[in-house]
């Protein structure tokens, strides 16, 4: 993809393009990318602003493809500029969320979470979609980015309910609980175990339960 250019033709010794220069910088630093702007001293590089046949300065040229689309003289008030520096960005095509999720596969949601992250029936749909192929903690996780109803809770039930470890974790964690109070190294292993294990384990605060029982 070719970007557009902005051509800031300007010098040190310019007021108005003192006034100008930080305007565009931050308009354009504003479309992360998608606009270029160079700034070109023209004392410095007179048979650019040959080139433009530029009269004075500030000269501000918009290029893409090598041809020029448009370009004012002058300083500009802020407004201004920004519906000029607009005019460069590619239109936007808005993101049918409805139709993503229907499709209902995982590209069509993301897309559509990366559109509406607060979409709540978006976000139960991939959390489902997840929880279909045994990827419960990222479900888990994609659930905590919305605030909590009926309905999120419910998900949220139903992927730590899909939970299936994948580990011997059960197998260490009832060895050493029976140490806990014998062994001085047993309590930290446990808790180790526990933070590996993570917050979305449905197991974790259970052993969690089960370690403050056994201590008191």
């Amino acid at each position: 993809m070719i970007f557009p250019v902005i051509v800031d033709l300007w010098a040190p010794w310019c007021g108005p393009c003192k006034t100008l220069g930080p305007i565009l910088e931050k308009l354009v630093a504003a479309t992360k990318g998608q606009v270029i702007l160079a700034k070109v001293d023209v004392d410095k590089c007179p048979q650019i602003a040959q080139a433009f046949q530029a009269q004075s300065i500030p000269a501000v040229y918009a290029m893409k493809d090598g041809k020029i689309l448009d370009g004012f003289v002058g300083a500009q008030p802020e407004h201004v500029v920004s519906e000029f520096v607009n005019r460069l960005l590619p239109e936007v095509i808005p993101v049918d969320v409805k139709a993503l999720l229907a499709k209902g596969d995982e590209a069509s949601l993301r897309q559509a979470l990366e559109a509406e992250p607060a979409n709540e029936a978006v976000v139960i749909a991939l959390a489902e979609l997840l929880v279909a192929r045994n990827d419960c903690s990222a479900a888990l996780e994609i659930l905590k980015t919305i605030p909590e109803t009926e309905r999120v809770r419910v998900a949220v039930a139903a992927a730590r309910a899909a939970f299936v470890p994948a580990d011997d974790y059960d197998k260490v964690l009832t060895e050493l609980l029976e140490l806990v109070k014998s062994d001085d190294g047993a309590n930290p292993n446990y808790l180790d175990v526990l933070e590996k294990m993570g917050p979305n384990d449905p197991r974790t605060s259970g052993y969690r339960k089960k370690l403050t029982t056994r201590l008191f």
